[in-house]
């Protein structure tokens, strides 16, 4: 029933780190695909 600041702010810390690796999950796997779209079509055409 009482929960203190410092259980708030670790609930917290653990959404926003699960947030950035997602995000960083994301971004890479964007990376790849496009790099390796790239590296392809640089391969077929050549």
């Amino acid at each position: 029933m009482f929960e203190t600041l410092a259980d708030h702010i670790k609930q917290d810390e653990g959404v926003k780190t699960s947030q950035r690796l997602v995000r960083w999950a994301a971004i890479a796997a964007i990376a790849f695909a496009l790099f390796g779209g790239l590296y392809l079509a640089v391969r077929v055409m050549g």
